[in-house]
């Protein structure tokens, strides 16, 4: 295991200077160390093909050692086996289990979308939050599921047909146009938006940090703006929009969050989910509101995430 010294020396300086000047040296420490090595396996039983306690019994028999979820009774924790051998298994490929990061599950349980209710999914591919959903729903209502690139967007698709999913629209476009194509048509948006990736920064795998740069993060916090407008634009009035990126910045979280309490008609709601390594988001001028918001620290068992509920005024 490195070292948070050896981590440092690792990761983009700048990165690193920033987590220091907004963190206090033992906080940013600890998120540091949550970079050290490769995090645990997870996964989430697919309750359109399976239930949770066929698939605990499965593992069982096989000799798969797992730990539960206490946010979530659909995840396990594999303990002893690697994503690659998982991908092996027959559950896998008939779509019963979906392999997916604990943090990226978050976002959807903190949506709750509703049986027979309209969604949409603005930046979908791969499919785990999509998947996530409609099996959420039991296949009722409707998911809009968007993606901008097109083989992303077959890879979604895929994913759609081996989960059993059949309630979900796929669509192939600009996030920032749903505003105008469905105006007030949504009773929930998801919005886990393109990010600069900062909680998935694994310190021995360069290409988890490699692209970074202070540049990367003030152009997608532009494009986040846009998209934060356009999945407002596509609510109902009263409507709940989730709004998550896997970075830890202010500028592509608590900042974007400012921004729209400013220009839209939003206000905050309380995250009442019990996450281990989730703080209050970063204290900015509207600290009441913005500290609403989540941050999940990096971990053997999780990646850095931020997530925010967002409620339409009428």
């Amino acid at each position: 295991m490195l070292s948070v010294m050896e981590i440092k020396k690792k990761l983009p300086k700048d990165f690193v200077e920033e987590l220091y000047s907004l963190n206090s040296p033992l906080l940013a420490d600890k998120i540091l160390s949550g970079m050290a090595g490769k995090r645990n396996t997870t996964l989430r039983v697919n309750t359109l093909k399976y239930n949770i306690q066929d698939l605990m019994r499965y593992f069982k028999n096989i000799n798969i050692k797992f730990e539960r979820v206490n946010f979530y009774n659909d995840a396990l924790i594999i303990k002893n086996t690697n994503e690659k051998d998982i991908q092996r298994l027959d559950i896998y490929e008939k779509g019963y289990i979906y392999l997916q990061s604990l943090s990226s599950m978050v976002p959807p349980l903190v949506l709750e979308p509703k049986k027979d209710e309209k969604i949409l999914d603005m930046a979908s591919a791969p499919g785990s939050k999509t998947t996530q959903m409609a099996s959420i729903m039991n296949n009722t209502g409707i998911v809009v599921a968007n993606e901008l690139d097109k083989i992303r967007c077959e890879r979604l698709k895929f994913n759609i047909e081996n989960q059993g999913v059949t309630n979900t629209k796929i669509e192939n476009g600009y996030g920032e146009k749903l505003g105008d194509k469905y105006p007030g048509y949504f009773d929930r948006v998801l919005l886990d938006t393109p990010c600069s990736g900062e909680g998935r920064f694994i310190a021995d795998n360069a290409g988890t940090y490699r692209n970074w740069s202070k540049k990367t993060v003030r152009e997608l916090s532009k494009i986040q703006k846009k998209l934060i407008k356009s999945g407002y634009n596509a609510l109902k009035a009263n409507g709940v929009m989730v709004y998550s990126t896997c970075t830890l910045n202010l500028e592509e979280n608590e900042n974007i969050l400012e921004w729209a309490l400013e220009n839209l008609n939003i206000k905050l709601l309380d995250i009442n989910l019990n996450i281990k390594g989730a703080i209050k988001a970063n204290s900015t001028n509207r600290a009441n509101e913005i500290g609403k918001a989540i941050k999940i620290l990096p971990s053997k068992e999780m990646e850095g995430f931020f997530v925010a509920k967002i409620k339409k005024i009428n």
